[in-house]
């Protein structure tokens, strides 16, 4: 029996053997057949030739747009004024910058250590110290680096003999963060900050090492890292303890390769990262994808008038059907939709994409007036919720249009925005809940970039420890907290820390409590500064 359209055009004998209702749903299935091919050769197109990002800016002097209206008359958004003419002006030229002298500098004096060498003058040597006088210098700074900044602290411990006893005395050994390891403070967590931060794996830093002329084990690299992380972890506990009281929490989830699952083979985990209203973030990690894990990090009794934020995957909405809160969803994804379906039919994708442009133009405003509270939720009511509803009243008459027509790329991308239109409207009834979950896009990004570096992680231990330290290193970043004096700090506090009180050395709390003050390295005490 003939598999399909071409198979029968090929062999007329067998055509009368089909209905016309079969014929018609060979011709359909071809037809949509051709759309998706159509859709993914202009996707590879896009990615070699053409544009990336889904952003669209506003047409300039009230340009017609297709939503019937100009891209500048979102409500509440001011017209633009007439032009003006301005005379013309002359600028002065910069001064070159090679070997001229620098008023400003380019770095912290207080953080980077300075050497200072002197230039000698060629014509001070051709004259007699009383032929000459100095009347000033001229300084220029250039930036130079170490192959391999290591050093090595020698402690000298004086052992003395009393000669009236006889009694020997010698003052113990400094205690380091990790006993009986010849690591300092500072070693470890440059060890962390070069692998999550920088993301450059223990080969490469313990290469680094050999060259430097130090010879350690890697696996010595290794097991110090453990070590760390395993002080670090009640921190990163009490900071998810803290994400889990949040009203309102961003979700999300990512792959990683962790662990085998046969030879030759990595089992695919992943990480899901949780962000709250505090600007905090942990990467908890789950062997798998399913909605238990979503049950198990943010619990069965979330806080009054809890939201979830998160893209349109199925788990995020059982778990909130289940605990009975809100379902916010995520504006960016349904413009992603849109926007790959816009090759296939690009007249509509730009209709549909004009609307999100004015969504998205409302909390522009919002970002540059610094709106918050009532002020927020009030430009949001008076200028996003009337574009949000004739744009879902235009994808209704949009769709009913389409009747029982095969549906497209496109049609699913509406249809994708219509089944989440609820969640879609969460955020201009409730200030506090963003438009979208980038701010957690943008935060989630340190796992890609670092698998791009480190690949997969050995064992499923290990994908925990990473999520542990990357938790603390992002909300660093997020906190404008110098991850490195973070690191030195905790690690030498939080064994004598109470343990009721371990919130206190989460990023976010250890700013405002310990950041004036913080606990140094033996090596940062004695490091000259010029």
């Amino acid at each position: 029996m003939p598999a399909d359209l071409d198979t029968i055009l090929a062999t007329p004998a067998a055509a009368p053997a089909r209905t016309p209702a079969q014929l018609a749903e060979l011709v359909g299935k071809q037809e949509r057949e051709i759309v998706n091919l159509r859709r993914q050769v202009a996707w590879f197109q896009r990615q070699i030739f053409g544009q990336k990002t889904e952003k669209r800016g506003l047409e300039p002097d009230g340009v017609q747009g297709v939503l019937g209206i100009g891209f500048d008359a979102v409500p509440g958004t001011p017209s633009p004024g007439p032009k003006v003419t301005v005379a013309g002006h002359e600028r002065k030229s910069k001064p070159a910058l090679d070997g001229a002298d620098e008023s400003t500098l380019f770095f912290d004096e207080k953080r980077v250590p300075v050497e200072v060498i002197a230039v000698p003058n060629p014509e001070m040597e051709l004259l007699a110290p009383d032929e000459y006088e100095v009347i000033g210098e001229k300084v220029t700074h250039r930036l130079a680096q170490r192959p391999g900044s290591y050093v090595v602290l020698k402690y000298v411990r004086p052992l003395i003999k009393r000669r009236d006893t006889q009694v020997l005395s010698c003052p113990p050994a400094p205690v380091g963060v990790i006993d009986g390891s010849r690591a300092d403070v500072s070693f470890v967590v440059g060890l962390l900050i070069d692998k999550f931060d920088y993301h450059l794996p223990f080969y490469r830093q313990h290469r680094r090492l050999v060259d430097a002329g130090i010879k350690v084990s890697r696996p010595w690299l290794t097991q110090l890292g453990q070590a760390a992380v395993a002080l670090l972890e009640p921190i990163y506990d009490a900071q998810l303890d803290s994400i889990r009281t949040s009203r309102v929490k961003a979700m999300d989830e990512v792959p990683i390769k962790a662990g085998r699952s046969g030879p030759g083979k990595m089992k695919t985990t992943y990480f899901w990262p949780i962000y709250g209203e505090r600007d905090e973030i942990c990467f908890t990690h789950s062997p798998g994808r399913s909605g238990q894990h979503v049950r198990d990090m943010l619990g069965l009794s979330p806080p009054d008038g809890a939201v979830l934020l998160s893209d349109g995957y199925a788990v995020y909405a059982s778990y909130a059907k289940q605990v009975g809160l809100t379902h916010a969803q995520c504006w960016a994804h349904a413009r992603r939709e849109v926007f790959e379906a816009k090759d296939i039919e690009p007249a509509h994708a730009e209709h549909a994409l004009a609307h999100i442009v004015a969504l998205y133009a409302a909390e522009e405003h919002i970002g540059q007036h610094d709106l918050q509270g009532a002020a927020k939720l009030a430009w949001r009511q008076a200028h996003a919720k009337p574009v949000a509803v004739r744009f879902f009243k235009w994808v209704d008459q949009y769709i009913e249009a389409q009747g029982f027509l095969p549906s497209s790329p496109f049609t699913k991308a509406l249809n994708y925005i219509l089944e989440r239109r609820d969640g879609l409207c969460v955020y201009l009834d409730d200030a506090d809940v963003p438009i979208d979950t980038n701010h957690l896009e943008r935060a989630l990004r340190v796992i890609p970039l670092g698998r791009k570096n480190w690949m997969f992680s050995w064992t499923e231990v290990g994908a925990k420890h990473i999520g542990i330290v990357q938790s603390l290193l992002v909300t660093c970043r997020l906190h404008d907290v110098n991850p490195y004096y973070y690191l030195v700090d905790v690690l030498q506090r939080v064994d004598q820390h109470p343990a009721a009180l371990v919130e206190q050395l989460t990023p976010r709390m250890w700013k405002t409590m310990f950041v004036s003050n913080p606990l140094r390295s033996d090596m940062c005490e004695r490091q000259p500064r010029q």
